[in-house]
């Protein structure tokens, strides 16, 4: 079964409301099994106009990518985000091939 991904872009207007974001996502993940492939961190463009941060976190199955971002409590931390941040997010099934 392939794995699920978000992929998320952000440009964050208020770190320490951002880190209250973060923390509070931290058991939502731990819940989905989720984990972290990249955690902001250095980036090169080369196509294209980024965000300055960006993230991808991985699921055991793009179902569970899905079930985390539609739960309640994911939506009570995003509702942390969402005003101190500008966010791109797309959930992608990963390939198994």
């Amino acid at each position: 079964m392939p794995k699920g991904y978000w992929i998320a872009n952000n440009i964050v207007h208020d770190v320490e409301t951002y880190e209250r974001y973060k923390a509070a996502n931290g058991p939502i993940f731990a819940k989905w099994n989720a984990r972290f492939i990249v955690r902001g961190g250095q980036q090169h463009t080369g196509e294209g106009t980024p965000y300055p941060r960006t993230v991808v976190i991985e699921f055991p199955s793009y179902a569970d990518a899905i079930a985390c971002y539609e739960s309640p409590e994911y939506q009570d931390a995003k509702a942390i985000r969402t005003p101190v941040s500008e966010s791109q997010l797309i959930i992608v099934e990963g390939y198994d091939g």
